[in-house]
């Protein structure tokens, strides 16, 4: 059984700093290609970082320079650090894993059909106040 838990998440004031966790099991194939997304109340899901078995990385615009992924490989671990935190980055926070890294990428605001093949954690809620 494939299980993605998302931990971490908080509330937090502007300037602040989470690291959000993705724990996947079940799924050994998890460690080719996992992201984070989020979802704020009233708006679509949106990419937020990703990152694949090399080690390559993408960010949306809105977190470059602040979010940083990484990954344990050995663990099935991933992680989110996010730092200088808005209120605009409110929202709760999903990872998700895809069995390749063919693809492996978020690329503007909307959520690509690729991410729609793999499996998806409960998400985890961070709110910025400010």
């Amino acid at each position: 059984q494939v299980r993605l838990v998302e931990s971490g998440g908080g509330s937090v004031e502007t300037g602040g700093s989470l690291r959000l966790s993705c724990a996947a099991s079940g799924y050994t194939r998890s460690k080719y290609c996992m992201g984070w997304f989020r979802q704020a109340p009233g708006k679509e899901r949106e990419g937020v970082a990703s990152i694949d078995i090399d080690g390559k990385t993408t960010y949306a615009d809105s977190v470059k320079g602040r979010f940083t992924i990484s990954q344990d490989n050995a663990n099935y671990t991933r992680y989110l650090q996010m730092n200088s935190l808005k209120p605009e980055d409110t929202a709760k926070y999903y990872c998700a894993t895809v069995g390749t890294r063919v693809g492996c990428a978020v690329v503007g605001p909307r959520v690509a059909p690729f991410w729609g093949s793999g499996y998806w954690g409960p998400g985890t809620q961070v709110t910025v106040s400010s």
